[in-house]
């Protein structure tokens, strides 16, 4: 059965590739460095949400 689920599941080598040239693709666009943990990725793109909303992030 060809489903996402089973796709991502199975994770073939040409999605994964697939991924990690958008995930460097996306870094480029804000001008972040492509090494970036999953963690610094969404604090960084919590801190742009919240001061285009006109607040600050608070750090745990």
């Amino acid at each position: 059965k060809r489903t996402l689920t089973n796709l991502y599941n199975a994770r073939p080598a040409w999605l994964a590739a697939a991924h990690r040239t958008l995930d460097g693709a996306v870094c480029a666009a804000y001008g972040w460095p492509d090494d970036l943990s999953d963690e610094e990725v969404l604090a960084r793109l919590l801190a742009l949400n919240l001061e285009r909303a006109g607040q600050t992030a608070h750090k745990p």
